[in-house]
């Protein structure tokens, strides 16, 4: 079911790896697209280390700002995996070895006749009240407390948790989109562009240059949850262009003409 009010989302990537370069992020790219077909918008990501008091900060200006919080990295079984204390501490409740995630970590270790380490233990630990997110992948689940969703770093296993969160989350009014093509280059078009962009308030106006190696074009995408606002704003970015091609005809005529008369 379609919820037609505006659902924002926030990320927290945690993790020394990634600000050190050691780990190429997957994660956030992944969580945007998921994220735009389900109408939610995410508005703003983070990378912090591995460092409590830095992740409790981080979260707690997202969760109070945003509909959904969404982490990742930090649940493992090592010393640095501090994400599950640090989220404890942030909502002010303990954290605890969750009794669901023990049972389903000692079967999956007792199957493949490991034997359940103190550091693998450490993967049931969850602020108190938490509810899990499933891991079909290997077991060790994250969890959901408040509007904040914890999850692991690995992308495989992140994905894998992803698809089931979103499918629990009231579908957002969807964005609609249209790219337009534009022959010319962001210069030429920025200030034209920002008119038809405040003339329609409801839409969002993306340009992205690209460049041949021979001369710029842009790629204009106009965005709106309104199909009339879509279309009136695409309406004029098409006009723009039309106008700026008839311009630039004459112009090049005028020169022609010059240079036959010299």
């Amino acid at each position: 079911m379609t919820d037609t009010t505006i659902k924002t989302a926030a990320m927290l990537a945690i993790g020394d790896e990634l600000l050190s370069g050691r780990t190429k992020d997957k994660n956030i790219g992944h969580l945007a697209e998921v994220l735009t077909l389900s109408g939610i918008d995410l508005k703003e990501v983070r990378i912090v280390g591995d460092e409590e008091a830095e992740i409790i900060a981080a979260l707690n200006a997202l969760r109070a700002r945003y509909t959904y919080v969404f982490t990742s990295g930090g649940i493992g079984p090592t010393h640095d995996d501090i994400t599950a204390d640090a989220v404890s501490n942030a909502f002010g409740v303990p954290c605890t070895h969750d009794p669901d995630a023990m049972r389903l970590l000692a079967e999956m270790y007792q199957r493949r006749n490991m034997e359940f380490t103190e550091a693998r233990q450490r993967m049931a630990r969850m602020p108190e009240g938490s509810r899990h997110i499933p891991n079909p992948v290997s077991v060790a689940p994250g969890f959901i407390i408040g509007n904040v969703h914890v999850m692991a770093g690995v992308p495989q296993v992140f994905q894998a948790m992803l698809d089931t969160v979103v499918a629990t989350l009231p579908a957002g009014a969807r964005v609609l989109s249209r790219a337009i093509h534009c022959p010319f280059g962001e210069g030429d078009i920025g200030t034209l562009l920002g008119a038809v962009q405040k003339a329609h308030p409801e839409t969002s106006i993306g340009s992205y240059p690209h460049f041949d190696g021979l001369r710029f074009t842009t790629e204009l995408v106009v965005r709106a949850r309104n199909g009339e606002a879509l279309e009136a704003a695409a309406g004029d970015v098409a006009a723009m262009i039309e106008a700026l091609t008839t311009e630039q005809e004459g112009a090049t005529e005028k020169d022609l003409g010059t240079g036959e008369l010299a």
